[in-house]
């Protein structure tokens, strides 16, 4: 008998304004409409739409680096709403990995330390933090370049880094704000191959991006448009079929 699907992010009537309480209803900028999602624990999403359809304000919201003016955002059955920033962090730290397109390490640190980065912030011994830092790098297929220094590093290599920082706390959720933005189409592709074995593993992966090749990856393509989701253009994909074996060594 199969067993049921649970959910790993629910969002229920989410809406977003800017503008503070003070500001009229009209001077206020309404960017989320009332967004309903469901993301299953174990799924792989692409989220797609114009500039300015509020997909960037959404993943913000998922990744608790903004909140909902109103609605309800549950993560693993876990009510986040009016956390402080204590809290928030807590659960960023403890479920949720980041991607970004930019890849956001830090030029004075190497890879090993880029990627040890979060678990500092979990109270984590500097020998141990290096110890999973090296072995997530293996992971992407970096080990040899663990003390290079971000400069010293391709687009693929920084972004490889950047994955394995994601994953070093070992997080429910990966959010990947276009992660293939600043990479040449064969690198692209080797890319998807690591986010495949990893969402192979069990990992629930949601990833903005304005490549359709890329949402042709995922199981499933969310659209937004104007502020809420256009059900005529979300659709869900075939299941990917990811092989455990890719060669994640051979990105350049």
């Amino acid at each position: 008998m199969k067993q049921p699907k649970t959910f790993m992010i629910k969002l229920n009537n989410i809406h977003k304004y800017y503008g503070g309480k003070k500001v009229s209803d009209d001077e206020r900028i309404h960017v989320l409409k009332g967004i309903n999602l469901t993301i299953e624990e174990g799924e792989m999403a692409a989220i797609m739409g114009a500039s300015g359809s509020g997909k960037s304000t959404l993943l913000n919201i998922l990744g608790i680096l903004d909140h909902a003016t109103e609605g309800q955002y549950l993560l693993d059955n876990q009510i986040i709403d009016n956390l402080t920033e204590k809290r928030a962090a807590y659960f960023r730290n403890r479920f949720i990995g980041f991607c970004f397109q930019s890849f956001n390490l830090l030029p004075f640190k190497n890879a090993v330390e880029n990627v040890a980065l979060p678990l500092y912030y979990q109270g984590i011994s500097r020998k141990e933090r290096n110890k999973r830092a090296e072995k997530f790098l293996e992971m992407v297929g970096l080990s040899d370049r663990s003390t290079h220094m971000p400069n010293q590093l391709s687009g693929g290599q920084k972004q490889r880094v950047a994955i394995a920082r994601a994953l070093v706390t070992d997080p429910r959720v990966i959010l990947a704000d276009e992660p293939t933005g600043a990479l040449d189409s064969s690198t692209t592709n080797e890319i998807m191959d690591v986010f495949k074995d990893i969402h192979s593993s069990g990992k629930t992966i949601v990833i903005v991006t304005h490549e359709q090749e890329i949402a042709d990856n995922c199981q499933r393509l969310i659209y937004i448009k104007d502020g809420n989701i256009d059900l005529e253009n979300s659709k869900m994909n075939t299941p990917i079929i990811t092989n455990m074996n890719t060669n994640i060594n051979k990105l350049g």
